[in-house]
């Protein structure tokens, strides 16, 4: 199994509209072969005190997959390339984890 993290900051003021374009998009990953899970999280409130938010601006999408050939299938699929063009100007950073169980 393989592990995603994928660390989304959008441009102030923008991750309402980045992440309604992510939510159009589920159906379409969690049809993968090979998709084990896919959502989207954000700072949960009320949480424990050593939390360290991550801001107003940015979310992060929990991913599992059965292994690293869905993964990559995963990111040639065309409704990933629609969804990245859709949110291109909306988004100031990505950074992506790839984990495989310890």
């Amino acid at each position: 199994m393989i592990h995603v993290l994928a660390v989304v900051t959008a441009k102030p003021g923008m991750r309402a509209a980045v992440l309604d374009a992510f939510r159009a998009n589920v159906p379409n990953v969690l049809a993968e072969a090979g998709c084990i899970e896919y959502g989207a999280a954000v700072d949960a409130d009320n949480a424990l005190g050593s939390q360290i938010r991550y801001g107003p601006d940015t979310f992060v999408v929990v991913e599992k997959w059965a292994s690293m050939d869905a993964l990559r299938a995963h990111a040639a699929a065309p409704h990933m390339a629609a969804y990245g063009a859709k949110t291109k100007e909306l988004i100031a950073s990505r950074v992506i984890h790839i984990l495989a169980p310890a």
